[in-house]
């Protein structure tokens, strides 16, 4: 049973990254797209760096730096740039919920990259959260004509190619090194990008200036050692299910924070991605868990029978 200072953790967590949505709808009209990518990753990272040695990140090997260089474009410099600009124009909360899907794009890697075995379970809970992805989508008459909800779709699709990146280095690093090599190698990629969005990053007021530093410290920096401590001390399906905590907590933080109102149908579309995506990701252990109770069930009713049996045999009269 895990104790009360991993699940706080771990609901710290859930927060920390629900609360980054509404966030971001802050801090990217007045930084800009750019301007917020930047001041986030570098906050984050500098943090992280700070605390490395005492939590004791070790320097990463010379062979695994290629792959750490995907990540950091994928999860971190890409999935920043992407999400900040769709959500110039798509509701904190319907954004969390789209990206909620990542877990389809990288089931769909796994496939074909590692050769995993995609079961019927999992086939229809992916049908399952496409199909609440485009509920969502199309829940707003606005956002349905706009290329803003795809730049979001691509932000959730980055995402998810970002974490079965990670699964290499996973075997070899903590969750907190490859975060932390990520948070580094994200900030320069993206620093590139920086005169596109120098005079936002410049004349940005100090509101948005404390929502970054807000965003580069809580749910980047403090949030990933939080989860890497969690992760550590969670079974594999608690610390997955945490995750699907986050959609409906973005939405009810969007609601307090911006006055987003979800309309009904983004609600129910919502549900039907957090249902595919449970099906995906532990619809196989449900069955197995299933299976096995059923055997044992079938054990014990055999044995039930044969003792049964056996006592009849005994009350038999002798002839």
């Amino acid at each position: 049973m895990p104790s009360f200072r991993v699940l706080a953790a771990g609901l710290s967590v859930v927060v920390l990254w629900a609360s980054a949505f509404p966030a971001i709808q802050v801090a990217s009209p007045e930084l800009g797209v750019v301007g917020l990518s930047v001041a986030r990753l570098a906050i984050a990272a500098v943090a992280l760096l700070v605390v490395a040695p005492f939590l004791h990140v070790r320097l990463p090997r010379r062979r695994d730096l290629g792959l750490i260089v995907a990540c950091g474009f994928f999860g971190m410099t890409a999935y920043q740039l992407l999400l900040n600009w769709g959500e110039l124009s798509v509701p904190a909360g319907t954004s969390s919920i789209i990206v909620a899907a990542a877990p389809l794009v990288s089931v769909t890697i796994a496939v074909i990259a590692f050769g995993e075995r995609l079961s019927p379970i999992r086939i229809v809970g992916s049908a399952v959260a496409i199909a609440g992805v485009l509920v969502v989508c199309l829940a707003r008459a606005g956002i349905s004509l706009s290329a803003s909800v795809w730049i979001v779709v691509a932000a959730m699709l980055v995402q998810g190619i970002y974490h079965p990146l990670t699964r290499p280095l996973l075997k070899r690093y903590s969750g907190l090194e490859v975060a932390t090599y990520g948070m580094v190698i994200g900030t320069v990629m993206t620093l590139p990008f920086v005169p596109f969005g120098l005079e936002q990053l410049l004349s940005a007021p100090p509101p948005a200036w404390l929502a970054a530093a807000y965003l580069g410290l809580l749910p980047s920096a403090l949030g990933f050692v939080l989860w890497g401590y969690a992760v550590a001390r969670l079974p594999v399906v608690a610390s997955t299910s945490l995750l699907y905590l986050v959609p409906p907590v973005a939405v009810g933080i969007s609601f307090v924070w911006l006055g987003e109102l979800p309309v009904a149908s983004e609600l129910v579309g919502g549900l039907i991605v957090i249902a595919g995506v449970v099906l995906v990701g532990l619809g196989d252990r449900i069955k197995r868990s299933v299976s096995g109770l059923s055997f044992r069930g079938e054990r014990s009713a055999s044995a039930a029978s044969v003792n049964v049996h056996r006592e009849e045999t005994a009350q038999r009269p002798k002839v």
